[in-house]
């Protein structure tokens, strides 16, 4: 199974996307987002589209990949991923679909007002690239190719995680860590997904 955790840059799908880690025994992270910078970092400025996701090039990989690492692990792989254009969207997660695997695809949702308040938790101003990019995700989420919406604006990550694993039928481990060690390690996992 695949669980692509979609939504607005800021929105907690990488904090979710980790706590579900965490309570999920012989689970993956993968994240399509590495495959972007490679190419960003491979090409020639004059290239640069400014979107990675723009490259046919970042689809069809992330596709490819994803395709193999369904095939050869047995565990559940978790997608923190921004998709928003519903024709890149067809070409990775329909055709994967369309290839016979199990998917099951979130958008986290919250207002404007409250994905600025994240990406202010996280350092970034109302002028970050994240910031410039919410209107038009959530007009892309509005298509109804993208189905499943979690409403985040009154949820933990705690609380999105148990929604996320109710709508895919997953057992999750309990969590046993005092509240200190939870801000800890979402604090890590900010720090780990940095992108300068």
């Amino acid at each position: 199974m695949i669980i692509w955790i979609n939504g607005a840059f800021g929105v907690g799908k990488t904090q979710s996307s980790y706590e579900l880690h965490r309570r999920i025994p012989n689970s993956f992270i993968y994240d399509p987002e590495n495959i972007g910078l490679f190419i960003r970092k491979n090409i020639p400025k004059e290239l640069n589209s400014g979107d990675f996701q723009n490259y046919s090039m970042w689809r069809e990989f992330n596709f490819s990949m994803l395709k193999y690492i369904a095939n050869k692990y047995k565990g559940i792989i978790i997608v923190p991923m921004t998709i928003s254009n519903p024709q890149y969207f067809k070409e990775i997660i329909v055709q994967l679909r369309n290839d016979g695997f199990l998917i099951n695809h979130f958008v986290l949702c919250a207002s404007k007002e409250t994905v600025l308040k994240r990406l202010r938790g996280r350092g970034e101003g109302g002028n970050s690239w994240a910031a410039q990019q919410i209107d038009s995700c959530i007009k892309g989420f509005s298509n109804e190719i993208f189905k499943q919406h979690i409403d985040t604006e009154d949820l933990s990550i705690q609380g999105v995680v148990e929604k996320i694993a109710l709508l895919s039928n997953i057992n999750l481990l309990p969590d046993n860590r005092r509240k200190i060690r939870k801000c800890y390690d979402r604090i890590i996992t900010q720090f780990k997904n940095v992108r300068l």
